[in-house]
């Protein structure tokens, strides 16, 4: 009997931690911006779902054996892997400082917050994996760790841009000195061959919030940094260093709250511009949801 537990105790670790890892690489993908770095940042992060994938493994039979100290060891792994956040915060930061464009501190904080939240998923496709392996079967704990890496996927990515404003293209116009896209003013452009530049590179988007909810998310200086931060990344960008006047801006229409985005592509193309930023994610640092605090206000009885 001994040793048929210990042969389940095994197989739930092992299908535990192949389960765990699995969801990591799941979760993990190199895309546009080009981050984690392939080959050397993927190779850290996979690492790092290991050790997570055989922490949720392990501490199955460490409780069913009342070796509580597994629990020591899950509170030690998220000191670790919130120091996986702070190196990534670290990184994006200085990598930052070299980009024409930069993506801005809260974008750089939802990322490494993402990096951080994952390997949490690993642990628990990996947990449910092992605890369901042992008190059932193998087969079990398959189909359990199947419906744990379904759930991380769920969980892989928020809201976007599209589910928050409706996006158009608008003229971008230079009366005198100064710049506009549509009818919101953007700056002052003194110089004449930045304005023959503008003329000629320039591209304008209106974002229109969908609700009063997302006018004051659209509003947040972070997200709009991401959102130029993007379009930059995959359009190019018309400009070099110690050129500040033709550098990407956003301004709001006060009135209304519509976001004006101005932008000088070396691609120009208005419908690829659309589509990159209507799928630029929604930094949850950025979002507010003013309708929900006067709702909070008008049940407390506040006045």
């Amino acid at each position: 009997m001994d040793a048929m537990y210990t042969q389940r105790y095994t197989l739930g670790i092992v299908l535990g931690v192949c389960i765990g890892l699995c969801t990591r690489l799941a979760l993990l993908r190199t895309d546009y911006r080009q981050y984690p770095t392939y080959p050397h940042g993927r190779i850290i992060h996979i690492s790092l779902g290991f050790i997570a994938a055989a922490l949720g493994a392990v501490a199955v039979p460490s409780l069913f054996d009342k070796n509580y100290t597994a629990i020591t060891f899950l509170s030690l792994a998220a000191q670790q892997f919130r120091d996986v956040r702070n190196m990534e915060r670290n990184t994006l930061s200085k990598i930052d400082e070299m980009e024409l464009v930069p993506r801005g501190g809260t974008y750089i904080e939802g990322t490494a917050m993402v990096f951080e939240g994952r390997n949490y998923m690993v642990i628990f496709a990996a947990f449910i994996t092992s605890l369901f392996s042992i008190l059932f079967g193998w087969g079990y704990g398959l189909l359990a760790g199947l419906a744990g890496l379904l759930i991380a996927l769920k969980f892989k990515s928020g809201k976007s841009v599209r589910s928050a404003a409706h996006v158009q293209e608008a003229e971008v116009r230079i009366e005198g000195p100064d710049l506009y896209v549509g009818d919101i003013y953007i700056m002052n452009v003194g110089l004449e061959s930045t304005r023959d530049a503008i003329a000629k590179h320039g591209l304008g988007l209106i974002l229109t919030p969908k609700n009063r909810n997302f006018r004051t998310t659209l509003a947040n200086l972070g997200q709009r940094q991401a959102m130029l931060h993007d379009l930059s990344t995959i359009l190019g960008v018309y400009r070099d260093s110690g050129e500040p006047s033709l550098i990407p801006l956003g301004k709001l229409d006060m009135d209304d709250g519509r976001l004006a985005l101005f932008i000088l592509p070396q691609e120009r193309d208005v419908n690829l511009a659309k589509k990159v930023l209507l799928r630029v994610p929604m930094l949850e640092s950025a979002v507010r949801m003013p309708s929900e605090a006067k709702s909070d206000i008008r049940e407390a009885g506040a006045p």
